[in-house]
């Protein structure tokens, strides 16, 4: 079992920038990837972001692309969301996931279903 929680949410003005973070316990050395979704009120949640844990590739969903920015540091067991430009739209509350190795899987999911474990989740709110 691999235990995820998030924090670094909150209230920001438009504009300004939030960083995330997903603190990984456990079973951290079956993570094969770690994932950053969010859910606004009314809408499904949705991929934002994520990372090969081992070689640091990453991928971006376009409404991220160019302005969020996702990491890891190993010895930390830590996942990172560098959030900059926000905009209110950008507000929800983000989930950090990880997806487990599994044979022949690829590393990048933007499925939730392609992860195995989840955090409980960040509030982050952008004032206009």
């Amino acid at each position: 079992q691999v235990q995820l929680i998030e924090s670094g949410g909150g209230l920001v003005q438009a504009g300004g920038s939030l960083r995330l973070s997903c603190a990984a316990s456990g079973r951290t050395f079956s993570i094969y990837a770690m994932g950053w979704f969010r859910q606004a009120p009314g809408k499904e949640r949705e991929f934002v972001a994520a990372i090969r844990w081992s070689f640091s590739s990453t991928y971006y969903a376009g409404s991220a692309k160019g302005r969020f920015t996702i990491s890891r540091d190993n010895a930390k067991n830590t996942a990172y969301l560098q959030m900059n430009s926000l905009m209110p739209d950008d507000s929800a509350v983000y989930y950090c996931a990880a997806k487990g190795m599994k044979p022949t899987s690829n590393w990048l999911d933007i499925r939730e279903s392609g992860y195995d474990y989840w955090g409980q989740g960040t509030q982050v709110t952008v004032a206009s």
